[in-house]
């Protein structure tokens, strides 16, 4: 289970910490997208329990996982686009989570979701109605996976990786490279930079 410390999952990239140099903003796109590939080439049933908010590469994160479940009133979305950058990094996990034509939708759009739109639109699998009823929610789910086969769950997650192209791990890399030359154009810098002052 992946959850957030406090009342937010992950609230994305320190925008700040991408306008330092050059190398920062690939290094960082770079690893987000080992980490996904590292999260869903997991043998084990991996849960988001997305406690709060979801932006950004967190929501990405929370699509990477097998099992996403937020309650309500969480904040979720790709607001890359409306600060002039590009989810291309959790793009790929984003089509093969809702299918091609909700993601074109939800990552052109930009903006934040509520966790129960989230869920409307598959981004997230299980819903708790608040924040209070979300440990019980995740636990019964967690307590259901676990009592399947590990054998059993590590074979089905691997053949479907391969039926969804989960295992193209060369489409998250180059996604990475793309978000981060969007990142460094003038247009993106001079935008961060306005926003940020």
């Amino acid at each position: 289970v992946i959850t957030g410390a406090g009342k937010s999952f992950c609230a994305g990239m320190d925008l700040k910490e991408i306008l330092r140099d050059e190398e920062t903003p690939r290094r960082l796109l770079r690893r987000l997208a080992d980490l996904t590939v590292k999260i869903r080439s997991l043998e084990s049933v991996v849960v988001a329990r997305v406690n709060g908010a979801a932006i950004g590469g967190g929501c990405g994160l929370a699509a990477v996982c097998d099992v996403a479940i937020t309650h309500a009133d969480s904040k979720m979305g790709f607001p890359e686009v409306d600060l002039g950058l590009c989810p291309a990094v959790v793009a790929p996990w984003v089509v093969r989570k809702i299918g091609p034509g909700r993601a074109r939708s939800v990552l052109l759009r930009g903006g934040i979701l509520t966790g129960e739109r989230a869920h409307a639109l598959g981004l997230v699998d299980e819903l708790a109605p608040n924040r209070e009823g979300l440990d019980e929610l995740v636990d019964t789910i967690v307590s259901r996976l676990a009592e399947g086969g590990a054998e059993a769950l590590a074979a089905t997650k691997s053949l479907l990786n391969r039926l969804d192209g989960s295992d193209d791990e060369a489409m998250v890399r180059r996604g990475a490279e793309l978000s981060a030359d969007v990142v460094l154009s003038e247009q993106a810098q001079t935008a961060l930079r306005a926003r940020l002052s």
